[in-house]
């Protein structure tokens, strides 16, 4: 679904792999795995109606910042936000213990993961921030344009036409998908269970 295709679009991965020292197909490819599962996590943490409303504050505010007016600039990335963000989606665990849990549910370079999430979450706010407020990436006219809509837009990229999955771990179907799964489910329900257990959920 193009909210998935264009929020990808807003990420400068070789600047962010220039950045980091990191090889740019390396950065590219954690990147496509990472953006759907940031927006998988604000999906399952939007749940809580008192979260949802906090989501919308951050998003608003990344948004206001200017950070995707005429293309992203990795330094303008408040990375000390994107920690906090990725606390508040993962259920309090920083980048190194979300990182450290993905790597080992077969997601990839942990150190990397680590880097990556504090740069993306921001990104990644900011998108959903524009979309909630109408701005240069709207949302489809069809959606109504809620943080519901707008999560449910972008998370149909990531499953792409997928259906009948199993409905009761929508984390694991999209890493599934990301992650070249397919119709496999096994690392998908890894992965989705690593998430679990970040949440609390186990």
């Amino acid at each position: 679904m193009a909210g998935l295709d264009e929020l990808l679009n807003q990420i400068p991965t070789q600047e962010i792999a220039a950045k980091l020292g990191a090889d740019e197909g390396e950065v590219n490819s954690a990147v496509q795995q990472l953006v759907p599962l940031l927006v998988g996590g604000l999906q399952h943490t939007a749940q809580d109606p008192e979260h949802a409303a906090g989501i919308e504050n951050d998003a608003a505010d990344h948004a206001a910042s200017g950070l995707l007016d005429g293309g992203v600039a990795v330094d303008q990335v408040n990375q000390d936000q994107g920690a906090d963000a990725i606390a508040k989606i993962f259920g309090g665990n920083d980048s190194g213990q979300v990182a450290s849990a993905l790597a080992g549910g077969g997601a990839g370079n942990s150190q990397l993961i680590q880097q990556l999430l504090p740069i993306l979450a921001p990104i990644v706010l900011a998108y959903i921030g524009k979309q909630l407020g109408g701005g240069a990436a709207a949302a489809p006219a069809a959606s109504g344009g809620g943080l519901g809509d707008v999560l449910g837009n972008i998370i149909g990229g990531a499953l792409g036409n997928k259906s009948g999955g199993s409905g009761d771990n929508p984390l694991g179907n999209i890493l599934g998908s990301v992650l070249g799964g397919g119709g496999n489910k096994g690392t998908g329900d890894v992965l989705g269970n690593v998430l679990g257990g970040l949440f609390g959920r186990k």
